[in-house]
């Protein structure tokens, strides 16, 4: 662990949820090699033809998740809805109706869930969250969509949000920007100051963290997230030295 500001009073600590808790990449790999073959196994019934060369894998869905930011800008903070839209357009593209591309871009996504969040989170991530929210408020803030109940970690967390339309009607926009942390220091009736925000990403979580009023920590194992253009209160080199914290 490194020290690159004080820290200060510490009631409630926040998670990233993918390449902090687990590392994510290994997990999406597989997903996207199962999604391609979904995909083509769906053509072949739709009786679709493609290029020899052309697969329904992510580089086919990019370009329809762009058109669809471009045309309605909100998807860019909804990782649900920005991948039932970006389906349907591609669907669309295939020659389906709108109705059939619409069910299918369901049936897709409902799919993809499935698959996102059919792995285990290592239990020195689940051993480390018992002990700490003995002793601290613990959250989950995260721009991604993985259901920490069928990870079976829902329960270490009082609150848990995620970036898109809320039930009540609110856009929760993604980390960087600060939406999330302002709600949840809200609604923990504490200070942004008292929140410690633990993520993998030195834009989206370091930088949002800091803009917001946080303090954070920066875990650099996974080498996934950007890295840092600013300096996080602590680094850590791998996630429980967080126990480090406690009492």
């Amino acid at each position: 662990m490194k020290f690159y500001r004080r820290l200060t009073e510490i009631k409630a600590i926040s998670f990233d949820l993918d390449d902090t808790l687990y590392s994510n990449k290994p997990v999406m790999q597989a997903v996207d090699k199962k999604m391609t073959a979904y995909f083509s196994s769906l053509l072949i019934l739709k009786n679709i033809m493609l290029d020899q060369h052309k697969l329904l894998n992510v580089h086919f869905w990019s370009y329809f998740r762009h058109q669809a930011i471009l045309k309605q800008p909100h998807l860019a903070h909804d990782v649900v809805q920005s991948r039932l839209v970006s389906y349907q357009l591609g669907f669309i593209s295939l020659g389906l109706t709108e109705d059939v591309a619409h069910q299918q871009a369901q049936a897709a996504v409902d799919y993809f869930i499935t698959l996102r969040s059919d792995f285990t989170v290592p239990e020195e991530s689940k051993k480390l969250l018992a002990n700490l929210s003995k002793e601290y408020v613990l959250i989950a803030i995260s721009n991604g969509n993985v259901d920490t109940k069928t990870l079976g970690i829902s329960h270490y967390f009082q609150r848990i949000y995620h970036a898109g339309w809320q039930t009540d009607g609110r856009l929760l926009k993604q980390k960087p920007i600060s939406d999330m942390f302002t709600l949840a220091c809200q609604q923990l009736d504490i200070k942004p100051s008292q929140l410690l925000h633990v993520g993998d990403c030195g834009h989206s979580d370091i930088q949002g963290a800091l803009r917001a009023g946080c303090q954070t920590a920066w875990l650099s194992c996974y080498d996934v997230g950007k890295p840092i253009a600013v300096l996080p209160h602590i680094e850590l080199n791998q996630l429980t030295q967080l126990e480090l914290l406690l009492p």
